[in-house]
């Protein structure tokens, strides 16, 4: 069994300043910034959340802006697999930390290593039990 659930909202900018975009999307969802350099690279800003909301981030990108979602988990390759069985590809490994995927409507997403220290009400438990119709089981907290 593996653990996942919806992790992050990363908003994608093709722009040379990431504060500039920060500011826009803070005061558009009235969420306030926590940082403009997340990683010292100055690639992530992060907009503050709260606990059981997902992570919103932005990305300093090259290609096209767009928004994308990450999934998080407590097992990469099972979670990716499983996914996988749904349809989806794998498009590329990033830092042997995370995968690019593409979902069966094109959509790019990323599946990530657990990102918070405790998962929350919001996971999904995933048992690798085999159904007829080749359907992962899904099991929610009681």
């Amino acid at each position: 069994m593996h653990h996942s659930r919806l992790s992050s909202i990363v908003i994608d900018c093709q722009a040379s300043d990431l504060a500039e975009a920060a500011t826009f999307w803070s005061h558009a969802l009235g969420k306030s910034i926590v940082t403009l350099d997340q990683d010292g690279d100055g690639r992530y800003a992060e907009l503050a959340t709260a606990d059981d909301e997902p992570i919103i981030l932005l990305q300093r990108v090259e290609h096209k802006s767009r928004v994308h979602l990450d999934i998080e988990t407590d097992d990469l390759e099972a979670e990716v697999e499983r996914l996988e069985k749904l349809g989806a590809k794998r498009v590329a490994c990033v830092r042997e930390r995370w995968w690019v995927m593409q979902a069966p409507s094109g959509h790019r997403f990323c599946v990530i290593r657990q990102q918070r220290e405790r998962f929350g009400p919001h996971v999904n438990r995933w048992e690798e039990t085999a159904r007829p119709d080749d359907a992962p089981v899904m099991q929610r907290p009681q």
